[in-house]
């Protein structure tokens, strides 16, 4: 009687927590918000690695070993022929005041004679204000670039093109003996300066740059798959090169060099890229195509990476030593978090009677009141999100009731519910 007492009372104490038990999952569920979404949206992720190197180039320094005042007539990562000119050298301050009122003189005959052109036809006075408003454009461009250079050049340009519209209002007759005034007094300085001035020339065709770094001999094509990580640390510039007297340096060829050192394992990857990009912290907006040249023996797991491009050559003449990411691969897809992929068992039969059980990944979207779920291809899977397709953009033909489970951007994805299966009333989660 006493045994049967205690077995009544355990089985009593069951019941009870058992009871406690439903009611508090009950009240979990009926005080807790059982469904939590979110909006899918468009995505790219970018496999890539930072790096630290130098900027190498086929470079040609150009010695100046002239005494007197120079006057660079190129600007940085312009072309200069073989035999182009890149400087003046003036014999003394009175030869080059000269010549700079003989450019003030001619750009005044530029402007007459643009406004004597201009009195012929109205259609040249309006290229003229179609010009004056584009120069502004460029102007304000160029400032909010903080690319003072080129805000300089517009300066100098706008103020020529309202200078020529300011004359269209003279007469022709006025403008034709002011022409010929100034005509004689250009004619006049030419003769007194002709003896006095220097030319200095390119030697052979390349891309002009005013800064020489003494890297020009450290660093060469040449030279760059015999580079270690030790060597490459170790680097300094040719001082030899910075204590001679010189004009600049002209960039020769076409081709450019970017040499780093990464570890080894990111160097492997980067061999099995099929294409790669480099993007420069600073001188260049643009990704630049790039190919991974050679890779040194490592050293404590680092190695030397040489990679070459063939672009944009002339916005990297003032790049030396640079930051830059390396781009191996870029996926673009549907963000989504990564718990709202979900993989779901479906028994099919085929024709023969036989039922075989499949899988297949996809995410619950809310569809009006029901969950739908969508077939889904996960491109990249992070630790946060996946990026995901769904399995129908590669089908050639898609169904109207297909269309309805393709993922789209702006799809509002279930992450968390409970009980959910594809065509649940969300109501009754």
């Amino acid at each position: 009687m006493k045994k049967k007492s205690i077995g009544a009372k355990l089985l009593l104490v069951l019941v009870t927590l058992g009871v406690l038990a439903y009611f508090g999952i009950q009240a979990v569920r009926y005080f807790g918000d059982p469904l939590s979404t979110t909006l899918a949206y468009h995505y790219q992720v970018e496999l890539s690695a930072d790096l630290s190197g130098y900027v190498v180039r086929d470079e040609l320094v150009l010695p100046d070993e002239s005494s007197g005042l120079r006057q660079l007539q190129r600007t940085e990562g312009e072309r200069v022929s073989s035999g182009g000119t890149v400087a003046l050298v003036y014999a003394d301050q009175a030869t080059l005041d000269q010549q700079e009122e003989i450019q003030t003189l001619e750009t005044q005959l530029e402007q007459l004679r643009y406004a004597q052109e201009a009195a012929l036809g109205a259609e040249v006075s309006q290229r003229l204000d179609a010009q004056i408003l584009q120069t502004m454009v460029d102007y304000r461009s160029a400032l909010a670039a903080d690319r003072l250079d080129r805000a300089e050049d517009c300066g100098a340009e706008l103020r020529s093109l309202v200078l020529k519209r300011d004359y269209t209002y003279s007469d022709t007759a006025d403008l034709t003996a002011r022409i010929e005034e100034l005509q004689s007094q250009v004619d006049s300085l030419r003769s007194q300066t002709g003896s006095s001035i220097r030319r200095l020339t390119a030697p052979e065709s390349g891309l002009y740059s005013a800064v020489v770094d003494g890297y020009e001999t450290v660093l060469t094509p040449e030279n760059l798959e015999t580079l270690t990580p030790g060597t490459l640390a170790r680097l300094q510039p040719d001082e030899a090169v910075l204590a001679e007297a010189n004009v600049g340096k002209l960039v020769l060829g076409d081709d450019w060099y970017y040499v780093a050192t990464m570890e080894e394992g990111e160097a492997a990857l980067l061999a099995e890229s099929s294409s790669l990009k480099l993007r420069f912290s600073k001188g260049v907006s643009q990704d630049l195509d790039v190919e991974l040249l050679s890779v040194s023996q490592p050293e404590s797991g680092r190695v030397t990476a040489v990679f070459h491009g063939d672009t944009f050559l002339s916005e990297l003449t003032l790049l030396r030593q640079q930051s830059a990411k390396i781009i191996r691969r870029t996926t673009e897809g549907i963000r989504v978090p990564i718990e709202a992929v979900r993989i779901r068992e479906q028994t099919v039969t085929d024709e023969d009677g036989n039922e075989t059980t499949v899988s297949e990944t996809g995410v619950y979207c809310v569809v009006g009141v029901e969950a739908r779920f969508k077939p889904v291809e996960v491109l990249y899977s992070g630790e946060e999100f996946a990026l995901v397709r769904s399995t129908l953009d590669a089908a050639e033909e898609v169904t109207e009731s297909q269309e309805q489970i393709r993922i789209r951007a702006g799809d509002e994805v279930i992450i968390t519910a409970y009980d959910l299966y594809d065509g649940k009333v969300l109501g009754e989660l």
